[in-house]
């Protein structure tokens, strides 16, 4: 068990909305739950009621109620879910009109804007009369090549509005994966701007936009955001636009919400793609909705009157599940850019400004502050900040402990996982709980998680592959252009072969004595020298405490019929790998953490390769060690350091 870091007052406790929901459930069912554990298990027990009960205390706008939650859990994959219903997923996320903040944004320290919900309205009836007029009708699809702007979430609700189906990508991912996703999926109509700023420079993205723009025939129309320039040449683009000029000049326009079933396409989401072509993940648009203000109002804690900023691109699936907070009616702070500038302290001076209440960020970026022993709160006013949500990848009981130290003492520490494929968590956390290290607070509420080992059978308090053994109203539909579903039932369904259960490709351990899950990272990544299993995050967390590793990533190469650990180093400055340093190295992973896990093999690199989501990147420079091809490079945030990989494996294959 970890170290208890933080316990919620009886206030807390008091006025969460998952207290809320509990004494909605006992007055709807008939029930004495009085805690998180007894809701959790009944969320899984009477799954039907569950989803209903969350149908109506979130408040689903539909202009018809579903004949029946589920019809058969045992179809997996493939129950249906709330059949009958008519709804539209964005007159959900548009239920406010008032002159309330919809949106702050800050494009790093050169553009700073605020929208309000009446205005928010506007804009979007504006836009989605357009849309309609040059013929978007649902099933169509709408996608983005944007930075992390207002206009980028004004044009998902005015596309979902009239009942198409939205993918997006941010524009720092080069032109050949961007073509990768969206190019997949022919859409009509294409949104992008003329650059974006980072680390205080301007990155013009025009000329890259017209690539993907003419390798996608399907298009009928690009929408151009002057962004970085106030009216940037777009004479080279087809079928282009201004945004301004596209969006209908009329007033006072009403939505006509397109009225659609519960499972009608809402989004199509990506996989990484760091092996391959991305897949594209269809999901159902009141699945993704009821799940999100599940999570959003229950597990998130969120009320109309908070500020939330969460790091992210329209790249990640963290930004779809941002812009449902609108269905709450508070405010989302949206940044594009780099956190770290013009300094470490960019984030927490936003926080001190605007009174943010809730930040949303990874793993990587409270390791960065860690690393860099960042006193945030001893520095700023953090008065306002009630919560830090954390996810990406999973964070040591270090990363934990730091935080309760160095930023906040008294906040919720809301630790989750899950993934893009459910648009969602499969662990969360809860306001009523208690938060132990290196422990997200349980799993989420109707997700019935567990951990199997390799002979497919349920174990705690050591680690295993996460399963979700029951259907969840956001799994995906299908995968695009995946008629026999077998592209879908090989990502979840096959590796436990005597078991219909969803494998997601996560090492975990859930401990018995908190309820907690532990995560270890990719289980497809996992070491396994001499057969035993390792997850690479133990690694990670021992090396944490050295000041001369400033990142690392640990690889299993095949090695005489057995596999053996090579770990990649990047230094801090100033220190180099010598021999001390490698024994110092061995030491603290025999000692943190087993003589299994120190490497045969340690290797200084320049950099440690991450996916656009802050993801380390074990897969693909396990496959370049191992001589198995890496197909998709744009899918990194930095590509080129795969040259170094490359180039390295014939020394790694001497003996």
């Amino acid at each position: 068990m970890g170290k208890l870091l933080w316990e919620p007052s009886e206030e807390i406790v008091r006025n969460a909305n998952m207290t809320r929901f509990i004494s909605f459930v006992n007055e709807k069912y008939g029930l004495k739950i009085d805690d998180y554990w007894k809701l959790y298990d009944w969320s899984v027990d009477k799954v039907a009621d569950f989803w209903a009960a969350v149908w109506d205390f979130v408040d689903i706008k539909s202009s018809r109620r579903y004949d029946e939650v589920v019809d058969d859990l045992n179809k997996f994959p493939g129950a249906k879910w709330f059949d009958g219903a008519k709804l539209n997923f964005a007159e959900n996320l548009l239920r406010y009109r008032d002159d309330s903040v919809a949106f702050i944004f800050r494009g790093e320290t050169m553009v700073e804007s605020q929208m309000t919900y009446r205005e928010l309205y506007d804009k979007v009836a504006r836009l989605a009369r357009s849309l309609r007029q040059m013929g978007v009708k649902p099933g169509d699809r709408v996608c983005a090549y944007m930075p992390n702007m207002i206009e980028t979430a004004i044009a998902m609700l005015a596309a979902t509005s009239a009942g198409a189906v939205w993918s997006s990508c941010a524009t720092d991912l080069g032109a050949p994966a961007a073509l990768d996703r969206i190019g997949q999926i022919q859409p009509k109509v294409l949104f992008t701007a003329s650059g974006y700023y980072y680390k205080g420079n301007t990155f013009k993205t025009l000329e890259k936009a017209a690539e993907v723009a003419k390798g996608i025939p399907s298009l009928e129309r690009v929408v151009i955001v002057p962004y970085t320039d106030e009216q940037p040449d777009i004479s080279d683009i087809p079928h282009s636009i201004y945004f301004d000029d596209f969006l209908s000049e009329e007033d006072n326009l009403e939505i006509d919400f397109e009225q659609l079933p519960f499972d009608h396409p809402v989004y199509i989401m990506f996989s990484s793609g760091t092996t391959g072509k991305p897949k594209c993940m269809v999901q159902g648009a009141g699945g993704v909705l009821i799940n999100h203000l599940k999570e959003l109002i229950l597990h998130t804690d969120l009320k109309k009157d908070d500020i939330m900023l969460y790091m992210t691109s329209c790249s990640w699936m963290m930004w779809n599940w941002l812009i449902s907070s609108l269905a709450v009616g508070s405010t989302i702070f949206l940044y594009d850019g780099y956190p770290f500038y013009p300094d470490v302290f960019a984030i927490w001076k936003l926080i001190r400004d605007y009174r943010i209440t809730i930040l949303g960020t990874s793993a990587s970026y409270i390791n960065i502050l860690k690393g860099q022993n960042i006193k945030a709160g001893r520095l700023y006013d953090l008065s306002s900040l009630r919560e830090i949500s954390q996810t990406g990848s999973p964070l040591s009981e270090d990363g934990f402990e730091y935080v309760y130290r160095e930023i906040k003492k008294d906040l919720h520490f809301n630790s989750i996982s899950g993934g893009t494929d459910i648009n969602g968590c499969f662990a969360a956390g809860s306001p009523t709980l208690p938060v132990y290290a290196g422990e997200l607070q349980a799993p989420a509420l109707g997700m019935k998680v567990a951990a199997y080992d390799e002979e497919g059978k349920p174990v705690v308090d050591q680690q295993g592959e996460l399963v979700c053994e029951l259907p969840s109203p956001s799994m995906p539909l299908y995968f695009w252009e995946d008629p026999d579903f077998e592209k879908y039932k090989n990502a979840y369904f096959t590796y436990f072969k005597d078991k219909n259960v969803w494998r997601h490709g996560d090492y975990i351990e859930i401990h018995s004595n908190t309820g907690g899950i532990t995560f270890y990272g990719r289980s497809d990544a996992v070491l396994k020298p001499s057969g035993v299993r390792i997850g690479t995050a133990e690694i990670y967390n021992a090396l944490e405490s050295l000041e001369e590793v400033a990142d690392s990533l640990a690889i299993g190469q095949q090695w005489k019929e057995d596999q053996r650990i090579i770990l990649f180093v990047k230094l801090a400055p100033g220190y180099k790998l010598d021999e001390d340093l490698e024994v110092k190295i061995k030491k603290t992973l025999r000692n943190n953490a087993s003589p299994r896990h120190v490497p045969a093999l340690i290797v200084e690199a320049p950099d440690i390769p991450y996916t656009l989501n802050m993801k380390k990147v074990e897969i693909a420079v396990s496959n370049i060690i191992n001589g198995r091809p890496v197909s998709n490079r744009e899918a990194l945030a930095n590509p080129s350091l795969l040259d170094f990989y490359h180039k390295i494996v014939p020394e790694l294959q001497r003996d």
